[in-house]
């Protein structure tokens, strides 16, 4: 106390003297000093221009290929554009789309099944190198682990050709668990043997959702809903189940609805038996919650990064025809430095791609099963004319 307290008086004394000099050498027309005129937003130029071109890209992408959803661009760790498109039901054109209303994202869910999967990896729950039947013992398959599933070298053929000919009632919701007891009842040929290539089936994520279930004692939406959804602050996800549905409804009941687009015009998208088999699909979100999901894995806030890593591992030691998969993401020898998911699943697509050299993101969602020209997405996203300066936490700073 003694210390602080001879501190204060020096400090004390110290600006006592200042303002005394101050008042002896008086100078006229000094201007008061505004901290904020000591920092100069060197990139101001470059990201409005950054802002005013995508602007213009997806305005015309809205006139010429119909974008119809929301859409959130960000670089350089800002958030450059985020914006909604369109109705929410076109077939009666009347509520806009909001920028927080929630899509189905089709296939996009996959990476959230993998990153459960990763969440019990760390929890010491499970091993990548573990045998499927270690956790679903009347699987009649041998050999395939749960890191051939998540990298799509189980070799294992589609569900839904399975179903379609094995299901008797396609006004009844078919679950995961129906899935397992139709691959047990009619041993399809597999593709290949496990190991053998890459191979993309959603069955793969059907059955690693499956695995959660059995693991956690929970179903797979209540686990993701704790486990994964609420950690990351993803407040307007979900993923849709029939589970205690006996028979269809038409329509999936939410604000949003999927299209698709046909000669004639739009035709709401009617639900489906397959909606009640999750993991690979039916996941909701938004364009912001996505975004949250984004700055989860870029900062290492969810999953060390030891564990995070691996999801944007190639899985196969050979690419076929220039493609790979990690953990619930595609990757292309023409995008190096690039992990992405595409989707698309009854009158939904959906498009998330993260540039992870340049620290660049684009989430497009929309509901109608036209979409847009990936060869448009592209295009913009690789357009560097207006790249704009980086910003990332400093290190030194003390965050985890």
């Amino acid at each position: 106390m003694k210390n602080l307290a001879g501190t204060i008086l020096i400090a004390l004394g110290l600006t006592a003297l200042l303002l005394s000099s101050c008042g002896r050498h008086h100078q006229k027309n000094v201007p008061e000093l505004n901290i904020d005129t000591l920092f100069i937003d060197l990139g101001k130029d470059k990201i409005e221009r950054c802002i005013a071109n995508t602007e213009k890209v997806f305005n015309e992408m809205r006139k010429t290929q119909g974008l119809n959803g929301a859409m959130l661009y960000a670089e350089g760790g800002k958030i450059l554009f985020r914006k909604a498109y369109g109705w929410r039901n076109l077939v009666r054109p009347k509520d806009s789309i909001q920028i927080d209303d929630q899509f189905q994202l089709a296939s996009v869910s996959k990476m959230f099944t993998a990153e459960a999967i990763m969440l019990l990896h760390f929890q010491g729950k499970l091993d990548y190198d573990d045998q499927l039947t270690k956790y679903i013992p009347e699987f009649p398959y041998e050999g395939i682990t749960i890191r051939h599933l998540l990298n799509h070298r189980s070799g294992l053929s589609r569900y839904e050709v399975l179903a379609d000919e094995q299901w008797p009632d396609r006004c009844v919701p078919l679950r995961n668990e129906d899935v397992i007891k139709l691959y047990g009842t009619h041993l399809p040929d597999p593709y290949n043997q496990p190991d053998i290539t890459f191979h993309y089936t959603n069955v793969n994520y059907v059955l690693l959702a499956s695995v959660i279930e059995r693991i956690s004692g929970q179903h797979f939406e209540d686990f993701m809903q704790e486990n994964v959804f609420a950690p990351m602050g993803m407040d307007h996800s979900y993923i849709y189940n029939l589970r205690d549905v006996d028979r269809l409804k038409t329509y999936v009941e939410t604000d949003v609805q999927g299209h698709d687009m046909l000669r004639k015009g739009a035709r709401r998208a009617q639900d489906d038996y397959l909606n009640g088999v999750v993991g690979d699909k039916v996941m909701y979100s938004t364009v912001d919650d996505l975004y949250k999901f984004h700055l989860a894995l870029q900062y290492n806030t969810f999953l060390p990064d030891t564990i995070q890593r691996e999801a944007f591992i190639p899985g196969s030691p050979t690419w076929k025809k220039g493609e790979n998969y990690g953990f619930g993401w595609r990757m292309s020898n023409k995008h190096p430095g690039v992990r992405y998911h595409f989707g698309w699943w009854k009158g939904y697509r959906t498009y998330f791609i993260r540039d992870m050299e340049k620290d660049r993101t684009l989430i497009i969602l929309t509901n109608t099963d036209a979409g847009v020209s990936g060869e448009s997405i592209w295009d913009f996203f690789y357009d560097t004319t207006t790249q704009i300066p980086a910003a990332s936490i400093n290190p030194n700073l003390g965050f985890d």
